[in-house]
This record gives structure tokens, sequence and C-alpha cells, in this order.
């Protein structure tokens, strides 16, 4: 195991990196979008406000999940909870309007709105549970949370595999896919890791 030390935090080194960067392109495209594709340059047409407000705060809670969860049981980690949650919270809720608003494709649209509504419902359940004083229940939801949270990250990880390796003739459908995928695929395996029961050497 202590083999594998390295190369798991090199990986996970990476991955944040990688986070971090999505997050700080979505923030900086906010304001910098002359070379956006046609596809949001015409949301960000007919969504003037809620567009922009919505790229700013994704990419906000891009930065600040994982810093919440590197945080947890830190004085930083109860200072930073409610401002996290009113960017999540603005977030989620401009994010069917995008999603809506002249999809690439109708199911894609669905997908991107049942991702936030997810991801709002997974906040109000943990900001529940820690009010309860539910702790074990609130960091569940808070990961899972986060785990719909990285569907933004993945999707753009499969776009561009798909870009470089897939048939353009099947982009409809590999979007429509991808929209579901990205974000279905990570909670449905974090659900499982919660769900498992311990192992009898793990004491």
């Amino acid at each position: 195991m202590a083999s594998l030390r390295w190369p798991l935090r090199l990986i996970l080194v990476a991955v944040l990196l990688f986070v971090t960067y999505t997050g700080l392109r979505a923030i900086t495209e906010t304001f910098d979008n002359e070379n956006f594709p046609e596809a949001l340059a015409v949301k960000l047409q007919l969504l003037p406000l809620i567009f922009p407000i919505h790229m700013a705060t994704g990419g906000l809670a891009l930065l600040l999940v994982p810093l919440m969860i590197w945080s947890r049981g830190t004085p930083l980690h109860k200072r930073l909870g409610w401002p996290v949650a009113a960017v999540i919270l603005v977030a989620g809720a401009t994010a069917p309007f995008v999603a809506l608003i002249m999809p690439v494709t109708t199911v894609s649209a669905l997908g991107f709105a049942a991702q936030a509504v997810v991801w709002l419902a997974l906040l109000a359940a943990g900001l529940w549970h820690v009010r309860h004083g539910r702790i074990e229940a609130h960091q569940n939801c808070m990961i899972l949370m986060a785990a719909v949270t990285s569907g933004a990250v993945f999707f753009r990880v499969y776009l561009g595999l798909f870009a470089r390796f897939g048939d353009r003739h099947y982009f409809y459908l590999f979007y429509a896919c991808d929209a579901w995928l990205a974000w279905g695929l990570p909670l449905i395996m974090v659900a499982l890791l919660i769900r498992r029961p311990a192992s009898p050497n793990s004491a």
C-alpha cells in the first residue's frame, strides 16, 4: 500500500488542479466571453444577467466545495458554511434557466436541470441535518453534493475525449448522454460507497 501512496497523491493533486482550472476559467469567462461557442453565446444574449451570475457562482462552487471538504471539523469550515451555501444556492437556482433556454438537445437540458435540482436538494438536506445535530448525515449529504458538483468537471473531460476520438455524427446523442452521466455516475458511485458496510477488519 505504501508504494501506491505517492501515485495516488499525484493523481489527487492533478484532479484538484484541473478542478481549480475549470472553476477559474468559468469565473474569468464571465467577464471575457468574446470567444464563446455559439451555443453559449446565444444563452448569454438571451440571459444577459442570469447567465453571467450562473457562470461566476458555478465557478466559485467548484473552488469552494473541495475547500469545505478539506476543512471539515475546523473553524474555517464553520465560517465558510453559510457563504458557500449561498453561492451554491444561486448557482443551482440559475442553472435550470441556463439549461432550458436554447438547449443543444431537450434531453441534455433536462439532464442539466436535474443536476441542479439534485444539487440543491442535497444542499438543503445537508443544512437540515447539521441544524439538527446529525453530523454524519450532514457529511454524507455534502459528500454526495460534491459528487454532483464534480459533474461540471467530468462533463468537460468527456466532451474533450469525444472531440478527440468520437464521431461528430453522434455528437448530439453523446452530448445528451454526457449531460446525465457526468454527474449521475459520480453520484451513484459515492452513494454506493457510503452505503457499503464497514469491513470487520477495519476497526
